[in-house]
């Protein structure tokens, strides 16, 4: 009498690495867009947050100081950092808050970094 082996067959196991694969290939680009996007919203709302500590500071007397703005005696307890790395800018009285970070998809305006282009809705 022939004993029967139990498991699966080399090409069961290749057929469901293969759809593992179709399906990575499909989520990790998603999921690398969506990251970028939400890094890129958080940095707008820090550069939101700067300009409103900037008027904050205009409206009191201030100074637009990196030391008038953060720390403990503030408008904002802890500096802000951008999430996906860039460095921020307060600028002057004049200009809005920048975010140097400068990998963005001109096409795609959830990536930009910037508080005109994206209050705006605007490409320019």
């Amino acid at each position: 009498m022939k004993k029967m082996l139990k498991g699966f067959t080399l090409v069961e196991i290749m057929i469901v690495v293969a759809i593992i694969a179709i399906l990575a290939a499909v989520a990790i680009p998603n999921f690398i867009k969506y990251r970028r996007s939400s890094q890129a919203t958080a940095c707008v709302s820090n550069l939101k947050q700067i300009q409103s500590a900037k008027e904050q500071s205009l409206m009191a007397g201030k100074g637009l100081t990196s030391a008038d703005l953060y720390g403990s005696t503030g408008y904002i307890k802890v500096t802000p950092t951008c999430p996906a790395g860039g460095a921020y800018t307060i600028g002057d009285s004049t200009t809005d808050p920048t975010c140097d970070y400068s990998d963005t998809d001109a096409n795609d305006t959830s990536t930009w970094h910037s508080l005109n282009r994206a209050a705006t809705g605007t490409g320019g």
